[in-house]
């Protein structure tokens, strides 16, 4: 009988039984595609991880990422949050100050560190990776509008209308879909169906996500996030999810592309989700464009670096057994 040791990790939080959850298994050697896809519909988890060696010199390890239903090439909370693990396995040196690389489905992914030595020991703190600029779809047509407010069980007057909604990849593609308040986005939720038949109409390509959110402020003043989102992906094993760092990174540069963010605030958005769930999330996201903050208003930026990171903590581990 096989063992297989992982730790259980809840991402970009930084309490206990919030954000997003992952099991990293910290050595995926002698299991298979089939056992890996099997295990990741056993945890039951948004995503599993899988740590491998390295396959190209330019990276620190390899790994994969696979949802209940599909290996993903990129995705955001699983490189977090294995870094975290590996950091606390010892994989990661303590105090390291260079970027830690995996290689991902998309190629090389670095991640920078910032540790914390309150305790006298040096522990990670936060990690922020590194994501390829993405690119968006052209928008949906106005007449299409309606067939995207019907899939989400919202009336056409939710939308805010002033942002595209559109796809945008950094390596796995979301729709992304403005609403006007954050009750909106509460209230919405996802016919699968329908979003197929408006994909269809639409003719702006599919995406594997899809990703609501309202730039609107709370209007109890609780928190200062940029965005408030919620992501659906049932068809790849995910109903709703806590967190999703790979769409993020396309989230700000949607918000810096549309003018919905002050060149000031372009390397300090903040993304929260997850509320809806109970499992609140927040990912922190900074766009670097050519110009930098003094980029012309009256025209769209060009995006030259995507950060998207926070904090995750451990939350158990266990061994999983494999005849």
């Amino acid at each position: 009988m096989r063992s297989y040791r992982y730790f259980h990790l809840d991402v970009f939080t930084a309490s206990l039984f919030g954000g997003n959850q992952l099991a990293v298994f910290l050595d995926g050697r002698g299991l298979t595609t089939e056992d890996m896809q099997a295990i990741a519909k056993e945890m039951n988890f948004s995503e599993t991880t899988f740590i491998l060696p390295p396959e190209r010199d330019d990276t620190d390890t390899r790994m994969r990422i696979f949802t209940p239903a599909a290996e993903l090439a990129l995705a955001g909370h699983p490189t977090i949050g294995s870094t975290f693990a590996l950091a606390r396995a010892g994989v990661i040196a303590p105090g390291r100050s260079e970027p830690f690389v995996f290689g991902l489905g998309v190629g090389p992914i670095p991640v920078s560190l910032s540790w914390s030595s309150s305790t006298g020991t040096s522990q990670l703190k936060s990690a922020f990776m590194s994501q390829p600029v993405p690119k968006f779809s052209p928008a949906a047509k106005r007449e299409h509008l309606a067939l995207i407010a019907d899939a989400l069980h919202i009336s056409g007057d939710d939308l805010d209308t002033k942002l595209p909604v559109q796809i945008g990849s950094a390596g796995l593609s979301f729709l992304y879909v403005a609403l006007t308040t954050r009750e909106a986005v509460d209230r919405s939720r996802l016919d699968y169906n329908k979003l197929k038949h408006f994909y269809a109409t639409a003719g702006i390509g599919e995406a594997k996500g899809c990703f609501v959110f309202t730039a609107a402020p709370s209007t109890a003043r609780t928190d200062t996030a940029t965005v408030y989102s919620r992501m659906f992906a049932p068809n790849l094993g995910i109903e709703e999810d806590p967190a999703t760092g790979s769409a993020s990174g396309p989230l700000g540069c949607h918000l810096v592309l549309n003018h919905v963010v002050p060149p000031e605030k372009w390397g300090e958005i903040v993304n929260l989700q997850g509320v809806k769930m109970g499992r609140a999330s927040t990912i922190h996201i900074a766009i670097t464009t050519k110009d930098g903050a003094t980029a012309d208003a009256e025209e769209a930026p060009e995006i030259t670096k995507v950060v998207v990171g926070g904090e995750s903590v451990v939350a158990g581990e266990g061994t999983i057994f494999l005849p």
